[in-house]
């Protein structure tokens, strides 16, 4: 793949596994929420949090647990939600409740693309500052590799926990911030929606090259051919874990099992 100047990151199923954000940071997040409730309900530091959302579930601590629920439980991606979760991730991310559990083969990439002048971005549903706490709070390479199973590219969480509870035989190594990487961040309040063609056009422009000089990498469908659409190069990112892939255009879209499974010529 020639011409490449930045590769366009989607997180979820792409970098990290969808079971620690559904089994591990989704929880952290609704079990954090009542004592965050009880005791800065009416804070300033919490009230910009509370005040985005709709009126109707912003009228008592009890309203607000209830929708913040229902919208966790149907993976709503509202900004506010993520707002929100990101604030209350924090906390488990700075007192090691849970460290991020990249893929084995991304962050040696991430780094060697890096190393060669392409631009790293990331555009996820969950907000800038989430994703910012995430990358900050990486798994060391001793770490990834006690998280792994018999294949490189297997879950990272599924050997790193026990029951959901993290094994108390396994002392964590001190996560690693890899934030240095990625030079621009994007979500749904600065780029918007990641299904809608004009997000991927937006975020084009905020980067300064063309669309065609932009790879994003998504395990989603829907996200890669809105990217298409806007004229940016695509490839899906089908991992363990994941959905099963929808139908979609192989003449438009191929499937990559790992970012090794990218290649990108490089400029001399």
């Amino acid at each position: 793949m020639e011409g490449i100047k930045c590769v366009l990151l989607d997180i979820e199923g792409t970098v990290c596994p969808i079971s620690f954000v559904k089994e591990k940071l989704f929880p952290y997040a609704l079990n954090a929420l009542p004592d965050v409730l009880a005791s800065k309900w009416d804070s300033k530091e919490f009230k910009s949090y509370r005040d985005a959302f709709p009126a109707d579930a912003r009228g008592s601590p009890s309203a607000l647990q209830a929708h913040v629920e229902d919208l966790t439980q149907r993976d709503v991606k509202a900004a506010y939600l993520k707002n929100l979760q990101g604030y209350l991730w924090e906390t488990g991310y700075k007192t090691g409740a849970y460290s991020t559990p990249l893929f084995a083969d991304v962050l040696p990439k991430l780094k060697e693309w890096n190393d060669a002048g392409i631009k790293l971005a990331i555009y996820s549903s969950g907000s800038v500052f989430a994703q910012k706490l995430l990358f900050g709070h990486v798994q060391s390479a001793a770490g990834q590799k006690k998280a792994r199973g018999e294949s490189e590219n297997q879950d990272p969480l599924s050997k790193a926990t026990v029951g959901g509870k993290a094994r108390l035989d396994d002392a964590q190594p001190q996560p690693e911030d890899v934030q240095y990487l990625i030079s621009d961040w994007f979500d749904t309040t600065n780029a918007g929606p990641k299904m809608e063609y004009s997000s991927y056009d937006m975020i084009r422009v905020v980067l300064e090259i063309t669309a065609q000089e932009v790879l994003f990498l998504s395990d989603n469908v829907k996200e890669c051919d809105a990217a298409i659409a806007a004229g940016m190069r695509s490839l899906i990112v089908d991992r363990p874990g994941n959905a099963p892939l929808p139908d979609w255009d192989s003449d438009k879209l191929s499937i990559v099992k790992s970012l090794e499974d990218v290649h990108i010529k490089y400029q001399e």
